[in-house]
């Protein structure tokens, strides 16, 4: 039987929290297009919608800052910096 390959669009594998391998950037993508990134101690030290297409992402922060990233192989590749999904017990 053959498999089809989905894209992050078609899956919704995005929703959820990435950070980097640090720790010190989270990305919180929510449901409804809003996303919540951290800094360090800095909570919600962004805050805007984003879109995806197809494995394709685009941010605007709320004071209409852009940025873009794109999901390859469960990563996260986004203005030179490299985002992992963090995994929630609840969902294991």
């Amino acid at each position: 039987m053959a498999t089809t390959s989905m894209t992050m669009e078609e899956s919704q594998e995005y929703l959820g929290t990435w950070v980097t391998s640090d720790g010190f950037i989270q990305h919180q993508l929510l449901p409804g297009n809003r996303y919540d990134e951290a800094r360090g101690n800095r909570k919600s030290a962004y805050l805007g919608q984003y879109r995806v297409n197809g494995n394709h992402i685009e941010y605007q922060d709320d004071t209409g800052f852009t940025a873009d990233g794109d999901f390859e192989n469960g990563i996260l590749y986004h203005a030179g910096m490299i985002l992992y999904k963090q995994k929630n017990s609840n969902n294991e």
